[in-house]
Formats: structure tokens, C-alpha cells, sequence
């Protein structure tokens, strides 16, 4: 009877362990927000006109992972995008005092309420500063900016593809330092999907978008001319 004992009492052990794999195999994550933060925020060229930057964080169980700001988007019933703000450190060598934290806009994150992972999109000439975005399902538009900030396009990418499924020369890129101000937020429609660029001092650019490609939309000018 002695051996059947043992091998009974080391099973115990073993089972413990596999359902507390399993268990932690089968946990929900929770995602959530803290409250809203009015901070300062330093825009234009030299960074000294002041506004308010309302950002909130990104808590995974509890543990805060991020700083955010907006509304978020939601892409799935899984999945959603949200913008990201950060502080970074304004000190200058051989200051002793405490750090100097400054906000800064960034980019996007995109969440998985199931897995609590996230991850910042790379978004092709996406710029901080400049770029308001509006989002379409998995689609974001927005005016992009090149690396040298002499050139503004008009891009619109989709979530898990590295190439922009529009990238369209709008011209030169102004860069006053002021946030957003190269063109708004475009605007979106469905059936057929659209979406609507708005430059100043340009008419309005759409594009017709189909999966992974996308074709300009040319206005119907000739009605006048048919009366």
C-alpha cells in the first residue's frame, strides 16, 4: 500500500501546477484609463506659446503602461487605436536640478483587449505635430509630412501594411510650429468609401478606397454645361 501513497501524493503536486497554468492561461486582461490630466503642453517654433494638453493613462491590470489623449477608435470588437503623449526630459547638461519634463504628442497605439498587448503603429510620414488624423474602420488619413518637413502628403495607411494605400504630393509643407496646421483631420464617408482631403488655399483632393488601393476622385463639373 506504501507505494501506492506516494505515487498518489506526488500527483497533488502536479495538478496544482497544471491548473494554475491553466488558470493563468485563461485570465482577462483589463484594460483601462485613469482620470483626466490637464497638463501644460509648449507649441511653435521655440516652443514657448503655452496650451493644455488633456491626457489620461493606459493601465493593463492595473499597472500603467502609457500616457494617452483623445478618444480612442475602436477597430474590433479586439482591437483599438488611441493617441500616445509622453514627458521628456528638457534638462540641460550640467543642471543638477530635478528633471525638467516637458509633454509631447506622439503617435498611435494599438491595443488587444484580449492578450493586454499593445504596440506603436509606424505610420509612414506620420508627424507628431502636424498631422490630424481621422480614422475609417482600419483606415487612417491624415496629411503626412517629409523627414526634411519641406513636404506635405496626403496619406492614407492601412493597419498591418508597412505601404501607404495613398501617398499623393500635396506640395510645400509651411511648418509655422503650430499643431495641426498644414490641413484638418480629412473626411471620411461609406459606400463607396471615401475619404477627403481639405488643404488651405487648394480644392478639396478625395480618394475612392478599395482594400488595399485606391483611386482619385475627379468632381462632376459638366452640369452647367449640359443646360
Amino acid at each position: 500500500m506504501t507505494p501506492l501513497k506516494l505515487r498518489g501524493v506526488k500527483r497533488i503536486p502536479f495538478l496544482l501546477v497544471a491548473a494554475a497554468v491553466a488558470f493563468a492561461a485563461g485570465k482577462p486582461h483589463v484594460i483601462s484609463f485613469g482620470r483626466v490630466m490637464v497638463v501644460a503642453w509648449f507649441t511653435g517654433e521655440n516652443e514657448v506659446q503655452k496650451r493644455e494638453l488633456k491626457v489620461r493613462g493606459l493601465f493593463v491590470d492595473s499597472k500603467l503602461r502609457e500616457y494617452t489623449m483623445g478618444e480612442i477608435h475602436e477597430v474590433t470588437d479586439r482591437l483599438f487605436v488611441v493617441r500616445r503623449v509622453y514627458r521628456i526630459n528638457d534638462s540641460l547638461p550640467g543642471e543638477t536640478s530635478a528633471p525638467r519634463w516637458k509633454w509631447q504628442r506622439d503617435g498611435w497605439l494599438l491595443v488587444d483587449r484580449e492578450t493586454g498587448r499593445f504596440a506603436q503603429l509606424k505610420l509612414p510620414e506620420f508627424d507628431a505635430t502636424y498631422s490630424a488624423a481621422s480614422w475609417y474602420r482600419d483606415y487612417i488619413a491624415y496629411c503626412g509630412v517629409s523627414e526634411d518637413g519641406s513636404k506635405l502628403f496626403a496619406v492614407v495607411a492601412e493597419l498591418g501594411r508597412h505601404k501607404a494605400v495613398v501617398r499623393k504630393a500635396l506640395g510645400t509643407a509651411h511648418g509655422t510650429g503650430e499643431p495641426d496646421s498644414e490641413c484638418p483631420a480629412p473626411e471620411w464617408q461609406r459606400q463607396p468609401a471615401q475619404v477627403t482631403f481639405h488643404v488651405p488655399g487648394a480644392a478639396p483632393l478625395s480618394f475612392e478606397v478599395r482594400g488595399t488601393a485606391a483611386e482619385i476622385v475627379v468632381p462632376d463639373e459638366s452640369g452647367d454645361e449640359d443646360k
